[in-house]
């Protein structure tokens, strides 16, 4: 099953505005509730400054395979995953192991 993804301007801006940061190393995480109703879903951010649009790519390939195996998207929650420098070296299953931790600490 495909997960979700979050892709217009006003549902990052919802996300950002209610949602609570949580940062690791390897990956950071804002993660909102969902209204009543809603779906779970994910967004994968890697920002122009990691480098070019391979290293960029090769981060959310890395942050997608991670989330899968963390078991996202998250049930009433939408979420979004950045990658930080660490994230370029990082394997899935070392991303995956810190958003477990963050995922502890959101429940």
């Amino acid at each position: 099953m495909p997960m979700e993804t979050i892709k217009s301007k006003q549902d990052f801006e919802k996300v950002f505005q209610s949602g609570k940061r949580l940062n690791h190393r390897l990956v950071r995480l804002t993660v909102s509730p969902v209204e009543e109703g809603g779906r779970s879903r994910v967004a994968f951010v890697a920002a122009k400054r990691l480098g070019n649009a391979v290293c960029r790519n090769r981060c959310k390939r890395v942050l997608r395979a991670a989330a899968r195996q963390a078991g996202f998207p998250l049930s009433g929650y939408e979420v979004i995953l950045f990658s930080t420098p660490a994230t370029r070296n990082a394997s899935s299953t070392e991303v995956a192991e810190a958003l477990a931790k963050l995922v502890k600490r959101i429940q």
